[in-house]
């Protein structure tokens, strides 16, 4: 089964060379190209591709509003549009702008070509995807920067409703095929709400997601 994709970027140069690039893998299929953060929104919502290749700086609306913006759209979809955002910026507001909107991977465009289609097939099958120059000190800042609520505890505040739901879901640790099976929605799907939920909150582990769930009153004892 292929991989749909939408690449955006503000400059047709990159367009073409990515669509190339991609286009020799008989797993990926290209659906549609983007020039900004709104013709990918749009272009999103008429393909539903599995995967928005997400540049950050582009006129009007930039990267990380779309990636937002996709990312709530699909929010309570069978399956969900993944964004693996690439870059030549690796700066922490970029970095940080782009995760906390929901995006699953961040690559640095200086990073070998090879690897674009690897990270595309992982953030497809609801795995996170961060290039390793800049892994360590994303993991890091993450937890030390997550908005914690009175009392210590990571903010639920920006959480969307679908991930509120899988919170409260992961309090009695079922599996992902568990969670798939009650939300109605593919193993991948689950893997990628979960993914953005540790990333939004900052945790390090499926475990701190559960003991989240609880100490936060979603679920209790």
């Amino acid at each position: 089964m292929s991989i749909s994709v939408v690449v955006a970027d503000d400059q047709r140069e990159v367009l073409e060379g990515l669509e190339m690039l991609l286009g020799v893998h008989d797993d990926i299929v290209v659906v549609g190209l983007a020039r900004d953060g709104a013709e990918a929104v749009e272009l999103t919502a008429s393909t539903r591709p599995d995967v928005v290749v997400m540049d950050i700086r582009m006129p009007g609306m930039d990267g990380i509003q779309a990636t937002r913006l996709i990312v709530e759209q699909g929010a309570d979809r069978a399956t969900v549009t993944t964004v693996l955002v690439l870059t030549t910026f690796d700066h922490d507001d970029a970095l940080y702008g782009a995760l906390r909107a929901g995006a699953s991977g961040y690559m640095l465009k200086d990073a070998a070509p090879s690897r674009l289609p690897d990270a595309i097939r992982q953030v497809a099958a609801g795995e996170s995807w961060i290039d390793p120059s800049v892994a360590g000190k994303v993991i890091e800042t993450l937890r030390e920067t997550a908005p914690r609520d009175d009392h210590g505890l990571p903010s639920l505040d920006a959480l969307s409703p679908r991930e509120l739901e899988v919170l409260t879901l992961m309090g009695d640790a079922p599996s992902n095929k568990d969670l798939a099976q009650q939300l109605f929605v593919s193993e991948a799907t689950v893997k990628t709400h979960i993914s953005r939920l540790l990333m939004k909150t900052g945790s390090a582990e499926r475990s701190q997601l559960v003991a989240l769930a609880y100490k936060s009153g979603l679920v209790q004892p």
